[in-house]
Protein backbone atom coordinates (compact mmCIF):
# COMPACT_ATOMS: atom_id res chain seq x y z
CA UNK A 1 0.00 0.00 0.00
CA UNK A 2 3.02 2.32 0.34
CA UNK A 3 3.05 2.86 -3.41
CA UNK A 4 -0.68 3.42 -3.86
CA UNK A 5 -2.68 6.64 -3.46
CA UNK A 6 -4.49 7.46 -0.23
CA UNK A 7 -8.11 6.28 -0.65
CA UNK A 8 -11.01 8.73 -0.59
CA UNK A 9 -13.25 6.13 1.03
CA UNK A 10 -12.73 3.32 3.51
CA UNK A 11 -15.33 0.58 3.31
CA UNK A 12 -16.00 -1.86 6.14
CA UNK A 13 -17.60 -5.21 6.57
CA UNK A 14 -19.96 -4.84 9.53
CA UNK A 15 -20.46 -8.11 11.40
CA UNK A 16 -17.25 -9.55 12.83
CA UNK A 17 -15.30 -6.42 11.82
CA UNK A 18 -17.13 -3.58 13.57
CA UNK A 19 -19.85 -5.52 15.40
CA UNK A 20 -19.42 -8.50 17.74
CA UNK A 21 -21.11 -11.08 15.52
CA UNK A 22 -19.63 -14.35 16.80
CA UNK A 23 -20.09 -13.39 20.43
CA UNK A 24 -23.65 -12.22 19.83
CA UNK A 25 -24.66 -15.26 17.79
CA UNK A 26 -23.29 -17.68 20.39
CA UNK A 27 -25.27 -15.92 23.12
CA UNK A 28 -28.47 -16.01 21.07
CA UNK A 29 -28.12 -19.68 20.10
CA UNK A 30 -27.29 -20.77 23.65
CA UNK A 31 -30.42 -19.04 24.95
CA UNK A 32 -32.55 -20.41 22.08
CA UNK A 33 -31.48 -24.02 22.55
CA UNK A 34 -31.91 -23.78 26.29
CA UNK A 35 -35.45 -22.46 25.78
CA UNK A 36 -36.14 -25.39 23.44
CA UNK A 37 -35.19 -27.75 26.27
CA UNK A 38 -31.90 -29.00 24.82
CA UNK A 39 -29.60 -30.15 27.62
CA UNK A 40 -25.90 -29.23 27.23
CA UNK A 41 -26.46 -27.71 23.76
CA UNK A 42 -23.66 -27.88 21.19
CA UNK A 43 -23.84 -24.25 20.10
CA UNK A 44 -20.82 -24.50 17.79
CA UNK A 45 -22.34 -27.35 15.79
CA UNK A 46 -25.70 -25.60 15.62
CA UNK A 47 -24.08 -22.42 14.32
CA UNK A 48 -22.13 -24.44 11.76
CA UNK A 49 -25.38 -25.93 10.42
CA UNK A 50 -27.05 -22.51 10.46
CA UNK A 51 -24.12 -20.91 8.61
CA UNK A 52 -24.14 -23.58 5.89
CA UNK A 53 -27.81 -22.94 5.18
CA UNK A 54 -27.36 -19.16 5.33
CA UNK A 55 -24.53 -19.12 2.78
CA UNK A 56 -26.43 -21.50 0.47
CA UNK A 57 -29.60 -19.43 0.57
CA UNK A 58 -27.73 -16.16 0.01
CA UNK A 59 -26.36 -17.50 -3.27
CA UNK A 60 -29.64 -19.04 -4.48
CA UNK A 61 -32.26 -17.43 -6.69
CA UNK A 62 -34.57 -15.63 -6.45
CA UNK A 63 -32.89 -13.12 -4.15
CA UNK A 64 -34.21 -13.22 -0.60
CA UNK A 65 -33.95 -10.54 2.07
CA UNK A 66 -31.58 -11.31 4.93
CA UNK A 67 -34.60 -11.51 7.24
CA UNK A 68 -35.94 -14.33 5.05
CA UNK A 69 -32.54 -16.00 4.74
CA UNK A 70 -31.92 -15.99 8.49
CA UNK A 71 -35.45 -17.26 9.24
CA UNK A 72 -35.15 -20.16 6.79
CA UNK A 73 -31.63 -20.99 7.97
CA UNK A 74 -32.80 -21.04 11.57
CA UNK A 75 -35.76 -23.28 10.69
CA UNK A 76 -33.50 -25.75 8.85
CA UNK A 77 -30.97 -25.81 11.70
CA UNK A 78 -33.64 -26.43 14.33
CA UNK A 79 -35.15 -29.20 12.22
CA UNK A 80 -31.70 -30.81 11.90
CA UNK A 81 -31.54 -30.90 15.70
CA UNK A 82 -35.06 -32.27 15.97
CA UNK A 83 -36.34 -29.07 17.57
CA UNK A 84 -39.53 -27.13 16.80
CA UNK A 85 -39.40 -23.80 14.95
CA UNK A 86 -41.62 -20.86 15.87
CA UNK A 87 -41.98 -17.55 14.02
CA UNK A 88 -40.85 -15.73 17.16
CA UNK A 89 -37.46 -17.46 16.87
CA UNK A 90 -36.60 -15.58 13.67
CA UNK A 91 -38.02 -12.31 15.01
CA UNK A 92 -35.89 -12.69 18.14
CA UNK A 93 -32.80 -13.40 16.01
CA UNK A 94 -33.31 -10.30 13.84
CA UNK A 95 -33.75 -8.11 16.93
CA UNK A 96 -30.70 -9.70 18.56
CA UNK A 97 -28.51 -9.07 15.51
CA UNK A 98 -29.64 -5.45 15.36
CA UNK A 99 -28.64 -4.92 19.00
CA UNK A 100 -25.20 -6.55 18.80
CA UNK A 101 -22.62 -4.00 20.05
CA UNK A 102 -19.36 -2.88 18.46
CA UNK A 103 -15.96 -4.18 19.55
CA UNK A 104 -14.36 -1.97 22.24
CA UNK A 105 -11.86 -0.19 19.95
CA UNK A 106 -14.22 0.44 17.05
CA UNK A 107 -15.94 3.74 17.87
CA UNK A 108 -12.69 5.44 18.88
CA UNK A 109 -10.93 4.24 15.72
CA UNK A 110 -13.78 5.41 13.50
CA UNK A 111 -13.66 8.83 15.19
CA UNK A 112 -9.91 9.03 14.50
CA UNK A 113 -10.40 8.05 10.85
CA UNK A 114 -12.98 10.82 10.44
CA UNK A 115 -10.57 13.35 11.97
CA UNK A 116 -8.01 12.19 9.42
CA UNK A 117 -10.44 13.08 6.64
CA UNK A 118 -11.56 9.66 5.46
CA UNK A 119 -15.11 8.97 4.30
CA UNK A 120 -16.49 5.79 5.88
CA UNK A 121 -18.96 3.33 4.40
CA UNK A 122 -20.30 -0.05 5.54
CA UNK A 123 -20.88 -2.75 2.90
CA UNK A 124 -22.84 -5.58 4.49
CA UNK A 125 -24.75 -8.79 3.74
CA UNK A 126 -27.90 -7.67 5.51
CA UNK A 127 -31.10 -5.60 5.34
CA UNK A 128 -31.41 -1.88 5.99
CA UNK A 129 -33.78 -2.35 8.94
CA UNK A 130 -31.56 -4.89 10.69
CA UNK A 131 -28.28 -3.00 10.40
CA UNK A 132 -29.82 0.30 11.52
CA UNK A 133 -29.57 -0.69 15.18
CA UNK A 134 -25.88 -1.53 14.81
CA UNK A 135 -25.02 1.66 12.94
CA UNK A 136 -26.75 3.68 15.67
CA UNK A 137 -24.08 2.40 18.08
CA UNK A 138 -21.13 3.63 15.97
CA UNK A 139 -21.02 7.21 17.20
CA UNK A 140 -22.40 8.86 14.07
CA UNK A 141 -19.11 8.33 12.21
CA UNK A 142 -20.46 6.26 9.29
CA UNK A 143 -21.20 8.30 6.14
CA UNK A 144 -22.94 5.63 4.04
CA UNK A 145 -24.39 2.15 4.50
CA UNK A 146 -24.72 -0.17 1.50
CA UNK A 147 -26.56 -3.45 2.03
CA UNK A 148 -27.35 -6.63 0.17
CA UNK A 149 -30.97 -5.48 0.21
CA UNK A 150 -30.05 -2.40 -1.82
CA UNK A 151 -27.84 -4.28 -4.29
CA UNK A 152 -30.03 -7.40 -4.44
CA UNK A 153 -26.85 -9.45 -4.10
CA UNK A 154 -24.74 -10.97 -1.35
CA UNK A 155 -20.98 -11.20 -0.94
CA UNK A 156 -18.79 -12.61 -2.36
CA UNK A 157 -20.63 -11.56 -5.53
CA UNK A 158 -18.91 -8.53 -7.04
CA UNK A 159 -22.36 -7.08 -7.67
CA UNK A 160 -22.64 -5.80 -4.09
CA UNK A 161 -19.26 -4.05 -4.25
CA UNK A 162 -19.92 -2.72 -7.75
CA UNK A 163 -23.17 -1.26 -6.46
CA UNK A 164 -21.35 0.27 -3.47
CA UNK A 165 -18.62 1.82 -5.61
CA UNK A 166 -21.20 3.20 -8.05
CA UNK A 167 -23.21 4.73 -5.21
CA UNK A 168 -20.06 6.33 -3.78
CA UNK A 169 -18.88 7.51 -7.20
CA UNK A 170 -15.49 5.82 -6.90
CA UNK A 171 -13.32 3.26 -8.61
CA UNK A 172 -11.33 0.45 -7.00
CA UNK A 173 -8.26 2.69 -6.64
CA UNK A 174 -10.23 5.19 -4.52
CA UNK A 175 -11.07 2.70 -1.76
CA UNK A 176 -9.56 0.33 0.79
CA UNK A 177 -11.79 -2.35 2.30
CA UNK A 178 -11.46 -3.49 5.92
CA UNK A 179 -13.03 -6.83 6.78
CA UNK A 180 -12.99 -9.97 8.92
CA UNK A 181 -14.36 -12.50 6.41
CA UNK A 182 -11.84 -14.18 4.10
CA UNK A 183 -14.32 -16.19 2.03
CA UNK A 184 -16.73 -13.31 1.50
CA UNK A 185 -14.86 -9.98 1.51
CA UNK A 186 -11.29 -11.05 0.75
CA UNK A 187 -12.56 -13.27 -2.07
CA UNK A 188 -14.20 -10.20 -3.62
CA UNK A 189 -11.01 -8.15 -3.13
CA UNK A 190 -9.02 -10.88 -4.85
CA UNK A 191 -11.41 -11.11 -7.79
CA UNK A 192 -12.01 -7.36 -8.22
CA UNK A 193 -8.55 -6.03 -7.36
CA UNK A 194 -9.32 -3.47 -4.64
CA UNK A 195 -7.08 -3.00 -1.61
CA UNK A 196 -7.98 -4.90 1.54
CA UNK A 197 -7.07 -5.14 5.20
CA UNK A 198 -7.99 -8.34 7.04
CA UNK A 199 -9.03 -8.03 10.68
CA UNK A 200 -8.09 -11.44 12.06
CA UNK A 201 -9.66 -11.52 15.52
CA UNK A 202 -8.41 -15.02 16.27
CA UNK A 203 -11.56 -16.87 15.22
CA UNK A 204 -11.64 -20.10 13.24
CA UNK A 205 -11.69 -18.20 9.95
CA UNK A 206 -8.70 -19.09 7.79
CA UNK A 207 -6.93 -16.96 5.17
CA UNK A 208 -7.49 -17.69 1.52
CA UNK A 209 -4.81 -19.99 0.07
CA UNK A 210 -4.44 -17.92 -3.11
CA UNK A 211 -4.65 -14.33 -1.84
CA UNK A 212 -2.64 -12.14 0.53
CA UNK A 213 -4.39 -8.99 1.84
CA UNK A 214 -2.50 -5.71 1.97
CA UNK A 215 -2.37 -5.86 5.78
CA UNK A 216 -3.40 -8.21 8.58
CA UNK A 217 -4.37 -6.81 11.98
CA UNK A 218 -5.84 -8.26 15.19
CA UNK A 219 -8.31 -5.36 15.54
CA UNK A 220 -9.13 -1.92 14.15
CA UNK A 221 -6.78 -0.07 16.50
CA UNK A 222 -3.84 -1.24 14.38
CA UNK A 223 -5.03 0.90 11.46
CA UNK A 224 -3.23 3.88 12.99
CA UNK A 225 0.20 2.27 12.64
CA UNK A 226 -0.52 0.89 9.17
CA UNK A 227 -1.82 4.20 7.85
CA UNK A 228 1.12 6.06 9.40
CA UNK A 229 3.50 3.62 7.71
CA UNK A 230 1.98 4.05 4.25
CA UNK A 231 1.73 7.85 4.56
CA UNK A 232 -2.03 8.22 4.77
CA UNK A 233 -2.24 10.20 8.05
CA UNK A 234 -1.53 13.76 9.11
CA UNK A 235 1.25 12.54 11.41
CA UNK A 236 3.02 10.67 8.62
CA UNK A 237 2.73 13.65 6.28
CA UNK A 238 4.37 15.86 8.92
CA UNK A 239 7.29 13.45 9.30
CA UNK A 240 10.38 14.12 7.24
CA UNK A 241 11.15 11.48 4.61
CA UNK A 242 14.64 11.28 6.07
CA UNK A 243 13.43 10.52 9.58
CA UNK A 244 14.71 7.19 10.87
CA UNK A 245 12.24 4.33 10.72
CA UNK A 246 11.44 2.57 13.97
CA UNK A 247 12.47 -1.06 14.07
CA UNK A 248 9.65 -3.54 13.51
CA UNK A 249 8.45 -5.17 16.69
CA UNK A 250 7.06 -8.73 16.91
CA UNK A 251 3.56 -7.31 17.35
CA UNK A 252 3.70 -4.93 14.38
CA UNK A 253 1.03 -5.43 11.69
CA UNK A 254 2.01 -7.29 8.58
CA UNK A 255 1.58 -5.21 5.47
CA UNK A 256 2.77 -4.86 1.92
Amino acid sequence: MKHTPRPRWLTFDCYGTLIQWDEGLVAYVAALLSRKGLVAPDTDRFISVYDAHEHRLEQSRPHRSFAEVSALSLRHALEAFGLPYEDRDADDLARHISSMPPFPEVVGTLAWLKREGFMLCIVSNTDDAIIAGNVAQLGGHIDRVITAEQAQAYKPSPRLFEHAHAQLGIGKDDVAHICASPHLDLAAARDMGFRSIWIDRGTARKPLPDYVPDAVLPDLAGLRDVFDTVGWTSRSRETSPTSPTSPTSPTSPTSR
